[in-house]
């Protein structure tokens, strides 16, 4: 039997594999295995595996795959995993990011995995052989399990030990309905952001919970599921055109990303319509094009660069100290902006008297 180690001795830094095998009482082998995520890992009870990223996450263990030597330093790296990083929502993320870990001098490893789910799990196991000390996960749901500090932005993963920034999605859809609803616009068409995406329910259900507040149907026919995350404007043109194709009884919509919004625009034009005179559109993001369209995109905000920012610190804190207590969730507040994609709605659609533009704010 291995004589256990006094944790005592064990306080002073990270730990090696074979410390946490003499503090846990088990093999190297089984540890590994639960802290790789192995598939053999299934067959260890769930309560050893529990005890052992316990064990990993309090005492700082982290695997060192080129120099025994290092075990008590940090590698002063972390790895970023995003779906991609084309222009959009995550230029702007990463600007936050970058920021922060280089004042800090950190370098750092990104890797795309384009939802496919071998590259979710394997991804993180090739980050710790490059002995990263943390994930920063974008958009990304933590698809694994690893005692290193993990800090996801947009993921709403309730995974112990992960913390989350989120924006607050009731809040972005009272922005936008309460917008077209002063504007006099009570027919709008919704646009529904991927399944794969882990924003995708948390704003719908916001959308339908304000909708219903301010007395707005929210009509199947008029409502389009986005069928694959994209950041081409098609994404946005084919169902806006299909949707016009079957009705236009509707006199605004209300866009799950700007980039969807931007197609939608498109669609509308080439329909013989105008934006805003026949139809009002609102998109999510404020991408850094979104101010320069034709018409200027009324968009609600995402602080993404700030998100980046935050997650980033969040990381770099825990990276530090690990045993000081961290939120499980840190809420980031939207903004409404304001341009030339919104007006009143057209008299023929029957809508409410309410027709002074909100205060307008351009950038």
């Amino acid at each position: 039997m291995v004589k256990k180690k006094p944790e005592s001795d064990l306080e002073q830094g990270p730990i090696n594999l074979r410390q946490l095998s003499e503090l846990l009482h088990l093999s190297q082998t089984t540890i590994s295995l639960v802290l790789n995520d192995s598939p053999a890992a299934k067959s260890i009870p769930e309560h050893t595996r529990a005890r052992v990223f316990e064990a990993a996450r309090k005492f700082q263990y982290r695997p060192n795959y080129f120099a025994r030597s290092l075990r008590r330093s940090k590698s002063m790296s972390v790895g970023v995993l995003a779906p991609d990083l084309s222009e959009g929502y995550f230029t702007l993320v990463m600007q936050g990011v970058e920021e922060t870990l280089l004042r800090s001098h950190y370098f750092y490893f990104t890797a795309s995995h384009y939802w496919q789910t071998e590259l979710m799990r394997e991804y993180p196991r090739m980050l710790a052989e490059r002995a990263v000390d943390g994930y920063l996960l974008l958009n990304t749901p933590a698809a694994f399990s690893s005692p290193l500090p993990t800090v996801a932005i947009s993921a709403h993963h309730d995974a112990a030990g992960v913390t989350n920034v989120v924006l607050d999605h009731h809040r972005a859809a009272e922005l936008a309905l309460r917008h077209l609803y002063e504007l006099g616009h009570r027919h709008i068409a919704f646009v529904k952001g991927p399944e794969i995406i882990p924003d995708t329910e948390y704003r719908w259900k916001s959308i339908l919970q304000v909708a219903k507040s301010l007395d707005i149907k929210v009509l199947p026919e008029l409502s389009i599921q986005l069928p694959a995350d994209s950041w081409s404007p098609e994404i946005g043109y084919q169902p806006m055109k299909a949707l016009l194709e079957r009705t236009r009884a509707f006199t605004a919509i209300f866009c799950f990303n700007d980039i969807s919004a931007i197609g939608a625009i498109r669609a509308i034009h080439d329909a013989g319509l105008s934006v805003p005179g026949d139809v009002s559109v609102v998109g999510f993001d404020d991408i850094i094009s979104a101010a320069y369209q034709k018409p200027s995109l009324t968009t609600v905000r995402q602080p993404l660069r700030e998100m980046g920012s935050e997650g980033a610190q969040l990381l770099l804190a825990l990276i530090a100290d690990p045993k000081k207590p961290q939120p499980a969730e840190v809420l980031m507040q939207p903004e409404l902006i304001v341009r030339e994609s919104t007006g009143p709605a057209p008299a023929r659609s029957g809508a409410g008297s309410k027709r002074t533009p909100a205060k307008r704010r351009t950038r």
